[in-house]
């Protein structure tokens, strides 16, 4: 079972201030209790598979969504998601990418590995803030996940 402390949003973005507009759109909404944030996408599958300075954390104790960008350092977006999806532990997990991406490219891939939303990032803040606000609201507070087995 998972514990209270478990992180709810997973959010995995290395642009700055995407990053600080996210948390801060977040926190407005009070959706920012148990937020995780990596900057690059070897960090992020360390937390996810609990390795590394992870190695502490719980394999159980999934985020209730990932909030994903695509163009990362180390290991790219793409390359995360196909981690997630492939692995029977994570692939339930609900993966959301927000990228500055319209690349069509991207998006078939994103779907054809298993994204379960794909978001082009607003340009302004506003609609940033609100975009990521419906996101948490959407993913914590309306979806129903399915139960994690051991």
């Amino acid at each position: 079972m998972s514990n209270s402390n478990a992180v709810e949003i997973f959010l995995v973005e290395d642009n700055p201030e995407d990053l600080r507009l996210a948390l801060r759109a977040l926190k407005k909404a009070c959706l920012s209790n148990r937020i995780a944030v990596a900057r690059d996408g070897a960090e992020a599958l360390e937390f996810i598979f609990c390795e590394g300075a992870y190695a502490h954390r719980k394999m159980e104790d999934t985020p209730k969504v990932i909030l994903l960008d695509l163009k990362l350092p180390k290991v790219d977006g793409l390359e995360v998601l196909q981690r997630l999806k492939g692995d029977p532990r994570t692939r339930s997990i609900p993966v959301v990418v927000l990228t500055s991406s319209k690349e069509q490219s991207d998006v078939v891939r994103s779907y054809q590995l298993g994204v379960n939303s794909y978001i082009v990032k607003p340009v302004n803040f506003d609609g940033f803030a609100k975009a990521v606000q419906d996101l948490g609201m959407y993913w914590l507070l309306i979806n129903q996940p399915p139960k994690i087995e051991e």
